[in-house]
């Protein structure tokens, strides 16, 4: 099967081309990087799909950050995702592509809804103010995929993933994700033998996180029948810890002794976003990495890949 993966050389995408040697040996991944293939590029979409023929489109390309990255950039996360998203789903269509899989985000949910997240609660309240503009060019395209898939009657589907962390990720404090930039933050004060380390607001908002090769496992084994799934289906941990659970975990497995020093002015986004993601669990596929085990190895991969920094 050819399949072109959007977004290859990220986390998401690494691991995904780690894992298909074991549970798709026959796809034909290609993957090309943001410098062969600019995806806010409308013409260059097209004469690459001129050149090339897929049975499969997996969307995983974005531009992502944390809280603060968002909140600096909001106008670039909102134009960067809607072009890359409306242009990819456009190609695909023009070109005859019978199936798409696109990445979305728990972003998309409403900020403080009350409730585990379902797949019908988009738009269903505002949005989280400090990442909309990332969240709103997401829905736009999931939205997209559902109405060019069923005017067309194609096969494109929306997965929404709560956040991910693990090999590969993106290790800086300032702009990183939460475990990332965590790791970050408490091995350079264990480096530098410092006593404490900062975390933004008072670390009782809740989060859920999935290691990245479990989400690489679903999309491997569900990427061939995306017929077998619903327009829009949540993929998720399960269950969520707080900001501090997640600070004390990565502490245990670095053995950062010193405390935590609250900054309780900066933004802290969603108070809580668990998503419900029973109907994954109704196709068969549950998470298999539990947090202690996919910390330990992702701080294993981090330190062997930045040695300078450990």
């Amino acid at each position: 099967m050819r399949v072109l993966l959007m977004g290859g050389s990220g986390m998401l995408g690494q691991a995904i081309r780690r894992r298909a040697a074991e549970l798709a040996p026959k796809w034909n991944i290609d993957a090309p990087s943001s410098k062969e293939l600019d995806l806010r590029d409308r013409a260059q979409l097209k004469k690459w799909f001129s050149a090339h023929t897929y049975d499969l489109i997996i969307h995983a390309a974005a531009k992502v950050g944390g809280i603060k990255a968002n909140v600096v950039d909001p106008s670039g996360f909102l134009c960067d995702n809607m072009l890359m998203g409306m242009n990819v789903v456009e190609a695909a269509r023009e070109a005859g592509v019978k199936k798409l899989l696109y990445l979305g985000s728990s972003c998309m949910y409403p900020k403080d809804y009350g409730v585990d997240l379902k797949e019908e609660h988009i738009l269903a309240a505002p949005l989280e103010p400090t990442n909309e503009g990332y969240a709103l060019a997401k829905i736009a395209t999931a939205r997209f995929c559902d109405y060019v898939s069923r005017q067309y009657r194609l096969c494109y589907r929306t997965i929404i993933p709560c956040n991910l962390y693990g090999v590969g990720d993106h290790f800086d404090a300032a702009s990183g994700h939460l475990i990332a930039a965590a790791i970050a933050k408490i091995s350079e004060a264990v480096r530098q033998g410092k006593e404490s380390v900062e975390i933004w607001g008072d670390g009782t908002a809740r989060r859920e996180f999935l290691y990245v090769d479990d989400l690489a496992d679903f999309i491997l084994t569900y990427g061939g029948d995306l017929e077998k799934l619903p327009p829009h289906l949540n993929v998720g941990f399960g269950k969520d810890y707080t900001v501090n659970e997640y600070y004390d975990c990565i502490a245990r497995v670095l053995g950062f002794k010193g405390k935590f020093d609250h900054v309780l002015n900066a933004p802290v986004g969603m108070l809580k976003k668990l998503m419900d993601s029973s109907r994954a669990n109704a196709v068969g596929w549950h998470p298999r990495v539990d947090l202690e085990s996919g910390i330990a190895q992702t701080v294993a991969w981090y330190r062997s890949s930045f040695k300078e920094k450990v």
